[in-house]
C-alpha cells in the first residue's frame, strides 16, 4: 500500500485515516495460522494506490543507500542486476484485509545489501524513500530478516509500474504498506522516522499476526 502523498486524492487518504480512527477491520482475535487475524485469502494481486504512479524507467532508476553506514552506495540498473540474485517465495498481507499466498520474488536480498553497506553500530532503523515521495520505516532487525528482498520481478516477470516497478522492497512479516513501491533511497538511521501512513494513524510496526493495523 505504497500510495503517492504528493498530489494524491485527498478523499481516499481521508477515508484511510478514518479507518484508523475507527479501528476498522480489527477483530481482536489472535491467530497462529498462516493467515493473520482479520484477513481473507485472494488469488489476484489487487492494486492499491491513489491513481498516480511515477514514470521512472529502468535506465533512469537509481537506488541510493545512505545514512549511518560505513559504505554509502548507489546502484544503477546494471549494477543492481550485477549483485547476487535470490528467488524467494512469501505471502502478502495487506492492511486492507487481503492476503495472497506463495508469491515468487526475484531480486537482491536485504542480507546481501547489508553486507555491502555495513550499517554502523548506531543504526537502528531503516527508512524507505520512494520516487513518488512516499516514505515508510522499519527497525533494522526487521529489514535484516532472511526473507526480505529488494525485488525487481514477480512470478517470473519484471515488476510492473502499478505494482511498484522497477524495484520495490518486500517485507513478508509486516503489512504490505511497509513494502515500499518505486524504491529510490534506503536510509539507515539511529532514530525512527515514521512515514506517510504511520503519521496518519497507522501502526508504527505493522505486524499482521499481532493485528497492528492502527495505533
Amino acid at each position: 500500500m505504497s500510495e503517492r502523498p504528493v498530489g494524491a486524492k485527498d478523499k481516499l487518504i481521508a477515508s484511510k485515516e478514518q479507518w484508523a480512527r475507527e479501528g476498522r477491520l480489527l477483530t481482536g482475535q489472535p491467530s497462529a495460522d498462516r493467515l493473520p487475524p482479520g484477513q481473507r485469502r485472494v488469488k489476484e494481486w489487487p492494486v492499491l494506490d491513489l491513481g498516480v504512479t511515477p514514470g521512472v524507467t529502468r535506465s533512469d532508476w537509481r537506488l541510493t543507500m545512505e545514512g549511518s553506514i560505513a559504505n554509502p552506495t548507489r546502484w544503477d540498473w546494471r549494477e543492481f542486476l550485477a549483485q547476487p540474485q535470490v528467488k524467494i517465495i512469501s505471502d502478502i498481507h495487506c492492511v486492507t484485509a487481503w492476503s495472497r499466498y506463495d508469491n515468487n520474488w526475484e531480486g537482491v536480498s536485504a542480507l546481501h545489501l547489508l553486507s555491502v553497506v555495513k550499517p554502523k553500530p548506531e543504526a537502528r532503523f531503516v527508512i524507505f524513500h520512494s520516487y513518488d515521495g512516499y516514505t515508510t520505516n522499519v527497525p533494522l532487525a526487521v529489514f535484516a530478516a532472511p526473507d526480505v528482498v529488494i525485488a525487481h520481478s514477480w512470478e517470473g516477470e519484471e515488476l510492473t509500474t502499478r505494482h511498484g516497478g522497477p524495484v520495490r522492497v518486500v517485507i513478508p512479516k509486516r503489512y504490505f504498506w511497509k513494502s515500499a513501491k518505486w524504491l529510490r533511497v534506503i536510509e539507515f538511521s539511529p532514530v525512527d522516522k515514521p512515514g506517510f501512513w504511520e503519521n496518519r494513524g497507522y501502526h508504527n510496526d505493522g505486524d499482521p499476526w499481532k493485528e497492528e493495523r492502527y495505533e
